[in-house]
Parts: structure tokens; C-alpha cells; sequence
């Protein structure tokens, strides 16, 4: 039987990952086809904005990784349980996809000059700035990330966190022990410590 969920993306975790944990989570059978960058140029041209990941089902095609994760974590209860908890999850959700900006800008940029000038503030200055006040987060919310309870930016940032450490080149979170139990507990859930185990292995 194929399965009625399709995602596309390329052959890593990165912004997919979220997404193929969330449909772990819930039990949700997908087809995870990972396309030969070869073909990009092809695919591209198919996709709503070129851009993925994609998740095509029941006749729809989504796109844009958050929306999609929100799209999911409604689908398995992973959500808020009011409009004001909602917000404290978006609210970290766009934080964590700010970060990745700032390390993207980084790790992508080809001018040796320029990506030597920008490491120092990376490093010294932004990532000090940001994983501070995650962690203060964490540990103020019992080793979650909003609500003080399990929810999809948990799910989200224990998805793009090996993302995020390969384009720094370090663990992320070695000096952050409340993120490191929840990301334990996270790889430890029903659905997503089986998927985890038969993922194909990449370096992000």
C-alpha cells in the first residue's frame, strides 16, 4: 500500500527532520523520498516556490518546513492547549529558525574573508546569547522548551539541532544539560526512537 503522506527533500536531516519526526510521532506512514542533488534542477521546477522540503497528501501540496510542523503537531496533539500557549510555542519555534539564520550566514558563506569576520561574533557572541536563554527556557519549563510540557518546538529543535551543530562544528548543546534531557526524551518517544534507529545515517 503507498502511503498517503509523500515528503521530498535531499538525501539529509536538516529542515526535513522535524517533519519525519512529527509523522514518527503520530504514527503517520510516509514515503521519505530523498532526491540525488542531480536532479534538483528537475525537481525544483515541480515544487510550488523552489524550495523544499514538500509534503504532498489527500491532494494537497505543502510547503515551508514550519508550516508543515504546525500543520503535523495539530494532527498529533503536540500543540497547546490554549491560544496563549500556541504563541509561547510559535514564539520559540521562530527563535530557533532565527538562530539558524544567523549560523547559516556563517557556515554558507564562500568569501574566506568575510566568513573569517563573521566567526568571532557567531561564536563569542551570538551563539552564547541564544543557547543561554534556551537553556534558561528549558529549565524553567521542566526540561521542555514551552508550555512545561512535551510539544512540537521540542520535537522541532531535537530535529534540526544536528543541522545546526555540523554547520557550527560543535555539539550545540554540551553546555546545556535541561536541553540535553529533553532531547533525550524527545529521541526516546514511541515512533521516533523507531525511526531513529532505521534513518539513513547522514552527517546532518
Amino acid at each position: 500500500m503507498v502511503p498517503a503522506y509523500k515528503l521530498t527533500y535531499c538525501p539529509v536531516k536538516a529542515l526535513a527532520e522535524p517533519i519525519r519526526l512529527l509523522m514518527s510521532y503520530g504514527n503517520i506512514e510516509f514515503e521519505d523520498f530523498r532526491f540525488d542533488m542531480d536532479d534538483w534542477p528537475q525537481i525544483k521546477a515541480t515544487t510550488p516556490f523552489g524550495q523544499v522540503p514538500v509534503l504532498e497528501f489527500k491532494g494537497t501540496t505543502a510547503y515551508q518546513s514550519i508550516a508543515i510542523c504546525r500543520y503535523l503537531a495539530k494532527q498529533v496533539k503536540l500543540t497547546g492547549a490554549n491560544d496563549i500557549e500556541d504563541l509561547e510555542i510559535d514564539a520559540v519555534v521562530d527563535t530557533v529558525m532565527d538562530l539558524r539564520t544567523k549560523i547559516v550566514e556563517y557556515f554558507y558563506e564562500e568569501d574566506a574573508a568575510v566568513k573569517e569576520r563573521r566567526r568571532k561574533p557567531l561564536f563569542e557572541e551570538t551563539l552564547p546569547f541564544y543557547m543561554k536563554r534556551m537553556e534558561a527556557a528549558a529549565k524553567k519549563n521542566k526540561s521542555h522548551l514551552a508550555a512545561g510540557k512535551l510539544t512540537w518546538a521540542d520535537v522541532h529543535f531535537v530535529g534540526i539541532v544536528d543541522y545546526l551543530s555540523f554547520m557550527i562544528g560543535r555539539d550545540l548543546l554540551a553546555d546545556c544539560p535541561s536541553l540535553q534531557v529533553m532531547q533525550k526524551t524527545v529521541l526516546k518517544l514511541p515512533g521516533i526512537k523507531e525511526w531513529v534507529v532505521k534513518r539513513p545515517v547522514t552527517d546532518y
